[in-house]
């Protein structure tokens, strides 16, 4: 069996909603969507954005998760972006009153949706970026098989491409996953 290479599955850098730093988050909303709308229909969309510094270096992304996370500011009170995003407490048995507690705690959430919104779309990218980590690279000549075991150790949802320390896509893992399941359907 022919080995894959990540080149072969990966999403070009040019085909992929990408913003600068300084753009708001409306700005990223609107070009995540424009590009979903010029992506087709037939693959997965896009779910997030990443940020280009002044010398269109990539050097974070904002998915949903950093969306809804912008929206209340005050969750910077309970920790910094990287702990929050892998702190998934209710599996570590964290019962649902302790965490509907914390919304009362830290008085999150005392504003109307629709106000926290407005006020998050006025957001710079760099604000609410998640700053890539190490990890989260892959070499474009990397095996597929190497790939899938950097997505899973890493609980990654996706890894940046690189030739050269340079991004030139991303490997996303629902596209790692359909081919998986393509594999397993021949």
């Amino acid at each position: 069996m022919k080995i894959r290479r990540v080149t072969e599955l990966m999403v070009p850098l040019s085909e992929y909603a990408v913003v600068d730093e300084d753009a708001t988050l409306k700005q990223a909303i609107i070009t995540l969507q424009e590009t979903q709308n010029n992506h087709d229909p037939m693959q997965y969309k896009h779910r997030a954005v990443l940020v280009s510094d002044s010398s269109k270096a990539i050097v974070g992304k904002i998915s949903a998760f950093d969306v809804l996370r912008a929206l209340e500011p005050k969750y910077c009170q309970i920790g910094e972006p990287e702990q929050l995003s892998k702190m998934g407490l209710s599996r570590f048995g964290v019962s649902n009153d302790f965490l509907s507690s914390m919304l009362t705690q830290f008085c999150l959430w005392d504003e109307s949706a629709e106000e926290l919104v407005k006020k998050a779309s006025k957001l710079k990218a760099k604000e609410i970026m998640y700053s890539l980590s190490e990890g989260e690279f892959v070499d474009e000549n990397a095996s597929i098989a190497e790939a899938i075991h950097q997505l899973i150790l890493g609980h990654h949802q996706s890894l940046l491409v690189s030739k050269d320390k340079k991004v030139i896509g991303i490997l996303r893992l629902s596209d790692v996953f359909k081919l998986v399941c393509d594999i397993m359907l021949k």
